[in-house]
């Protein structure tokens, strides 16, 4: 794959994280988003010093439309041509019941799994069309398919980032650009530890007894969709650990 220029949502941990390293090691430019500027400035030294990486920081919270868009605008013109929109940032706060939950939490959920990806992509895919080529990469979820209790709110943003990817590639079926859904099950990364409030026990207890997905694993079908000649499209992949079987089926070991 020729050298591509990648913004990755998200990009300082987990998921976003291990993309980040993936298209680093084979060569790939880096445009990193995420609101913790520390741990960016630290993936960013790391793929610097590993895989010689040439990378540009953009720490702002996807949910400010406002920053997004003037951080983008703060891009020196050679890094503006985005290639590969990996609209990775999202979250998920508490498991509880549709009824009992917090609406303020459900707000930054939706701002973030759902209103920011809009965002990101009204921003950067204009200039996809104008250049004739580029991918954009969804991060779903396995959650989107399948309701389980205590969840409802986060499968219905992956239901919608499902939809908003299916609409999308619509909307540019009669230009160059591929849009994918990535749909990871269990992952252990930071994510549970959020949806927990902290609670790192409980986060650790959705994973006991089976071997989980991590970042890197889910990297690994990112960069494929993304190395496919341009004539390939990958619409959608739902990858789970062996030992899982759908959102509520999985075998774990006593």
């Amino acid at each position: 794959m020729e050298k591509k220029t990648v913004l990755i949502t998200g990009a300082s941990s987990g998921i976003g994280e291990g993309c980040a390293r993936k298209f680093a090691m084979n060569g790939h430019r880096l445009v990193l988003n995420g609101r913790n500027v520390e741990k960016l400035n630290a993936v960013k030294a790391e793929l610097e010093e590993k895989y010689g990486a040439e990378v540009w920081l953009l720490p702002f919270d996807v949910r400010d439309r406002a920053a997004a868009r003037a951080a983008l605008d703060s891009l020196p013109e050679e890094w503006k041509a985005i290639d590969v929109l990996v609209n990775n940032a999202g979250l998920v706060i508490g498991v509880d019941k549709e009824h009992e939950g917090s609406l303020n939490e459900w707000d930054v959920v939706i701002d973030t799994d759902v209103k920011a990806l809009l965002a990101m992509t009204r921003l950067v895919v204009p200039g996809m069309v104008e250049r004739g080529r580029g991918h954009v990469i969804n991060m779903g979820s396995i959650a989107g398919d399948y309701a389980y209790p205590g969840g409802s709110v986060y499968c219905a943003c992956k239901a919608a980032v499902k939809a908003l990817s299916d609409g999308l590639r619509i909307d540019l079926v009669d230009t160059p650009v591929r849009v994918t859904n990535v749909k990871p099950g269990l992952v252990e990364t930071n994510f549970s530890v959020v949806r927990f409030r902290g609670d790192k026990a409980a986060a650790d207890n959705v994973y006991e007894g089976l071997r989980p997905l991590t970042g890197d694993d889910v990297a690994e079908v990112v960069y494929f969709a993304a190395s496919l000649p341009e004539h390939i499209q990958i619409a959608e992949v739902l990858v789970m650990p062996t030992n899982q079987a759908t959102g509520t089926i999985a075998y774990r070991k006593k």
